[in-house]
């Protein structure tokens, strides 16, 4: 049987670079930060490997290594059992692979998150981002670009935390509901340790993002990298889950698609 020519042109635009593959990810390490939640609540897992042999007498051709990290750590998938509100609903082995590939959206937010770390999104701003740039894209990503990727290398700066807890933006408790309830898309990314805002702890409800998005079966995407390289709408999403079986998530691999000129 002949190649579908769809996929045949798909296949040349990678090969010619018209179709650039942009990886969105941060690499997994023992230096990747992750969420801190207040003493008394139980804690994620820094990623670790543990070497099982290196071409030794343990195995003397190969190597191989254990890990053990979080479901959230780094950049991750969140699935709807993440949350009470979707306590019900798929985990992240039964969310459809037809769901993995999608659209994307990004709306950059980069600058005034420069000027104020606790930035939050409202519905106007991605009302008014829409009438720039047209519709959310139906079945696809919103995805947030804050220039928060660019403290990733530093866990007290990705975190950037006082007395008063973590300060990172993201979106206010009503367009959390408005994009997880109203809206067309699947799902929402960020930057960010998590898809809430660092003060959403003291919003209501309480982490607005996770509560609205996990309970409407919708998904997150959080500590995405190198949003800065993709054009406002057009790119494609590829997220990569593991299909942890009763998982609430997974760290993932996830690739853009963005057509060049």
């Amino acid at each position: 049987m002949s190649q579908p020519s769809v996929l045949a042109a798909l296949l040349s635009g990678l090969r010619s670079g018209a179709i650039e593959v942009v990886d969105l990810t941060s690499p997994l390490s023992s230096q990747t930060p992750v969420i801190q939640l207040p003493e008394g609540f139980g804690q994620t897992q820094v990623f670790e490997l543990e070497e099982i042999s290196r071409y030794d007498d343990r195995g003397p051709a190969w190597y191989w290594n254990n890990f053990r990290t979080g479901e959230h750590t780094g950049t991750h998938f969140d699935a709807p059992n993440h949350w009470v509100t979707g306590k019900d609903l798929a985990d992240v082995a039964s969310v459809p692979a037809s769901r993995l590939i999608a659209p994307a959206a990004v709306l950059d937010f980069s600058a005034p998150a420069a000027k104020d770390p606790d930035f939050l999104v409202e519905v106007d701003h991605i009302k008014a981002w829409e009438a720039e740039n047209g519709p959310l894209p139906e079945g696809g990503w919103l995805l947030l670009r804050t220039g928060w990727d660019a403290r990733s290398h530093s866990q007290e700066e990705f975190l950037n935390a006082d007395e008063n807890g973590p300060h990172t933006p993201g979106l206010s408790p009503e367009c959390a509901r408005w994009v997880a309830e109203e809206s067309p898309v699947i799902g929402f990314g960020t930057e960010t340790v998590g898809t809430d805002a660092g003060g959403a702890h003291s919003f209501e409800p309480a982490f607005p993002c996770h509560s609205h998005l996990m309970g409407n079966d919708k998904y997150g995407l959080t500590q995405l990298q190198n949003l800065a390289e993709l054009p406002a709408t057009g790119a494609v999403v590829i997220a990569g889950p593991l299909p942890i079986v009763k998982g609430s998530g997974s760290p993932a691999r996830v690739l853009a698609l963005v057509e060049r000129s």
